[in-house]
């Protein structure tokens, strides 16, 4: 189990801090909304999909009439919890959940999945077991299968910090955050990293890389929060060349990495 799963635990607790946090605000709804741009033509009917990191389940949700069959797992038994009430709710055959770890997927036999998304274990692994995790997706990927992997990138994440909070830069962020590559205020919890360090990982892995673009802006997180409808339609043609090209994508706070195995 990863190192740091008792703070994990306490963190989301009984799971329900991810109750529709895809849509909490409009910054987190831009991350979900471009996260599954960057997916939706990789998931087919004829597809199995496995996503590690699950959280309540509102991919699986979103994808659960999009491909054949659905597979959720997270570390939070609470997680899974919630996201099989919905399960059972909607009476969906084709998606299932279970609770597990993504540095050790031992219940997910060898190259059993045409889709494997890793959407929520690179924002919580230091780097050694962000390697192991990597390694268990790609073994239970099939040959030319594909494999997407969300993380915080460091500088998009600091320097929107520095927008939105007057405590920032601060000699311990530029620590922690920059040095060490992980949270500040909550260090060992929260890991950062870099795209060129998420494509030389996919690189010592074998993968292709297919595409590595943000799913969300923190520096522009205050400003899309605070818009009425009708600025941010202007705002939006703006977002979408952000999230569409990889020079942009350092400068995120979320991003993705989608790659071929």
């Amino acid at each position: 189990m990863s190192s740091n799963h008792e703070k994990i635990f306490t963190f989301y607790g009984d799971g329900t801090m991810e109750e529709g946090r895809e849509v909490s605000s409009r910054n987190t709804a831009l991350e979900f909304y471009y996260t599954k741009e960057h997916l939706d033509e990789y998931i087919t009917k004829d597809k199995r999909v496995l996503e590690v990191g699950c959280a309540t389940g509102y991919y699986g949700l979103h994808y659960a009439d999009r491909c054949r069959e659905y597979v959720g797992i997270d570390l939070n038994p609470s997680h899974i919890t919630l996201f099989g009430e919905k399960i059972a709710e909607r009476k969906l055959a084709n998606v299932s959940c279970q609770v597990g770890d993504a540095t050790n997927l031992e219940n997910i036999p060898d190259g059993s999945f045409d889709v494997v998304l890793c959407l929520g274990p690179m924002y919580h692994l230091p780097p050694e077991e962000r390697e192991i995790a990597f390694g268990e997706c790609i073994r239970v990927c099939k040959a030319n299968g594909i494999l997407a992997f969300a993380y915080l990138c460091k500088v998009g994440a600091y320097a929107g910090a520095c927008v939105l909070d007057d405590s920032y830069p601060s000699a311990k962020a530029n620590e922690y955050v920059l040095q060490k590559g992980t949270d500040d205020v909550r260090p060992g919890l929260f890991y950062f990293t870099m795209p060129e360090e998420m494509e030389r990982l996919a690189a010592r892995h074998g993968l292709k890389k297919l595409k590595n673009l943000g799913t969300n802006f923190m520096l522009a997180m205050k400003i899309v929060d605070e818009m009425d409808d009708e600025r941010f339609a202007f705002m939006k043609p703006l977002y979408d060349q952000m999230a569409s090209h990889e020079s942009c994508t350092g400068m995120g706070d979320h991003a993705l990495l989608v790659c071929r195995k």
